[in-house]
């Protein structure tokens, strides 16, 4: 089991324990950051999905962000990586209850830079019903390396954001 899985686990373990449940949308890390949780036996009981939304039109019509939020900074900004983690608590919703914590990530992963932000830019968001926490990362190497320390850093902040709430 890789220190990823780990932490992953170590993650869905608190979560259980109180009982709560957990989703995700993923933009450059394209469904890694759910294959680490779900790649965890019994994970079913925490994780209630996730969503890819890479083109960008998906953030808005999948999570809700809004367009004008999208026009004005692009896909790979603090306030997208937010409305991302909480566009998935609702996109999680069951039974009207959305899902406790969301987790999202946006950046630019490269070869090439396909907007303002330089490759390596990454944000990741941990949302909950009373805060939304988000980091900015700028992190080097080539493409599957970014896409890699990506998912590392958001299981770090949701490991940071769950222990805090213990």
């Amino acid at each position: 089991m890789t220190r990823e899985h780990r932490r992953a686990a170590e993650v869905l373990a608190a979560l259980g324990r109180r009982g709560a449940t957990l989703a995700f949308a993923e933009s450059l890390t394209g469904g890694m950051l759910c294959d680490a949780f779900v790649s965890v036996p019994g994970a079913s009981a925490v994780v209630r999905g996730s969503v890819v939304a890479y083109a960008t039109p998906l953030k808005t019509s999948l999570l809700g962000v809004p367009e004008a939020l999208l026009a004005r900074h692009g896909a790979v900004h603090p306030e997208v990586a937010s409305r991302m983690a909480e566009g998935a608590r609702a996109a999680a919703s069951v039974d009207g209850a959305p899902a406790d914590v969301g987790v999202a990530t946006t950046g630019e992963a490269g070869p090439d830079a396909s907007g303002a932000a330089p490759v390596g830019l990454v944000y990741v968001a941990v949302a909950d019903a009373r805060r939304t926490l988000v980091r900015e990362h700028r992190f080097s190497g080539d493409r599957a390396a970014i896409r890699a320390r990506a998912v590392d850093a958001a299981i770090e902040l949701l490991a940071e954001s769950v222990a805090s709430r213990e």
